[in-house]
């Protein structure tokens, strides 16, 4: 599923929105367009089913377990695009336990040098166009990804830990794209990639997709996502992938409130009858800013892999998950503390958790539920 802006110092959660584009009024100079910052984020999660080999089964972001984890560090700098200085730039580099398995599904081809590409969060050119009176804008290279609500991030969510239908998706896209405002309200998107994950390789062909993201009031937005590519070796149109990723969000003062639901579909090929694989997906993001430092987030989600095509395994998953946090700003900085329960329950023909020993006669040891207990502790540089 996504990622929201690098740069950005509150947790938004829609990792989908564009940020306009600076009207030649703003009094910004070439230099308060340049952005610099860091992060770093370290959890220790608590499994109660305590695997000896420390994973958290199915999953690519916080996985390890029963330990003291560097799930994230990062340094970026960025350059905004404007109607007065129309060239923007975006350069990142990211390392951590989060950055191991983000980038493609299980048992995916990889790209060549994928251990060192990963290591990039993003690297890309914009171009602000004037047309018609707006400003389309083109972005080419490692950019953000238009599927999904969460961030590869943790700073930029909710939750300390990620949704199944964020891991799921891509959290970056490599390729090009372009924006044009078509009204006040309505943003329209389209975008060419190299693949569904950018740093697999199914074959040398590339995908495609839209989005449209509709803001009828201040306060809610309303987005629709779809992506449509091969991501096979078999390039043949009838096993090309569909993915539709939709989000509403609400945003109060103090509450906001996003419902996304997820659907993709493929037919598989090299097995007998060519068996189509499903996905679908739904979580309810909420997040309620207490008072002062003090917030809360909760949700409940749903995750059901028919195929275990996306997740490596045919399995239901529902979860709950819950988040206290505790802020500290201080100049450019905020640290962050971040206290979380989650309960997940799997089911399937290929569902379950690791527990105790994690095998038996050659067989995983696996249980349907996993509680996990995770302290949090996020620290963020951002220059204004």
């Amino acid at each position: 599923m996504a990622a929201a802006s690098v740069a950005a110092q509150e947790p938004t959660g829609g990792t989908s929105s564009e940020a306009p584009p600076a009207s030649s009024g703003d009094a910004k100079t070439e230099t308060s367009l340049w952005h610099y910052g860091a992060y770093m984020d370290l959890s220790y999660d608590v499994n109660f089913n305590f695997p000896s080999n420390h994973l958290w089964r199915s999953r690519t972001t916080a996985q390890h377990t029963n330990e003291l984890d560097p799930n994230m560090a990062l340094a970026y700098v960025r350059k905004d695009a404007t109607s007065d200085s129309r060239w923007g730039t975006e350069f990142g580099v990211q390392g951590g336990y989060d950055t191991e398995e983000f980038a493609f599904l299980q048992g995916e081809p990889r790209v060549g040098g994928y251990d060192t590409l990963r290591h990039f969060s993003r690297a890309n050119v914009s171009y602000l166009a004037p047309i018609g009176g707006k400003d389309l804008t083109v972005t080419a290279g490692l950019f953000n990804s238009l599927i999904g609500y969460e961030s590869l991030y943790a700073r930029d969510n909710f939750n300390y830990t990620r949704s199944w239908m964020a891991d799921n998706t891509p959290y970056m896209m490599f390729g090009a794209k372009a924006s044009y405002p078509v009204s006040d309200e309505l943003l329209a998107t389209l975008y060419v990639i190299n693949a569904y994950f950018h740093l697999a390789h199914p074959n040398d062909e590339p995908s495609y997709g839209g989005q449209l993201q509709w803001k009828p009031t201040s306060r809610l937005t309303v987005t629709e996502t779809l992506y449509y590519g091969p991501d096979q070796a078999d390039t043949s149109m009838q096993f090309w992938r569909l993915y539709s990723n939709f989000n509403t969000e609400w945003k109060g003062d103090d509450v906001t409130l996003s419902l996304s639901y997820d659907f993709g579909t493929e037919n598989i090929a090299g097995q007998p009858g060519s068996p189509r694989a499903f996905v679908m997906a739904s979580a309810l993001f909420t997040r309620w800013h207490i008072a002062g430092p003090w917030t809360v987030a909760l949700r409940p989600e749903f995750y059901w892999d028919r195929n275990g095509r996306w997740t490596g395994n045919q399995q239901f998953v529902k979860a709950i998950t819950s988040t206290l946090e505790y802020r500290v700003p201080y100049r450019w900085t905020n640290t962050t503390f971040r206290l979380e329960h989650r309960y997940d329950e799997s089911t399937g023909k290929q569902g379950g958790f690791f527990k105790d020993g994690n095998f038996a006669n050659g067989q995983p040891i696996l249980t349907p539920g996993q509680h996990l207990l995770i302290f949090g502790l996020l620290w963020t540089f951002d220059s204004p």
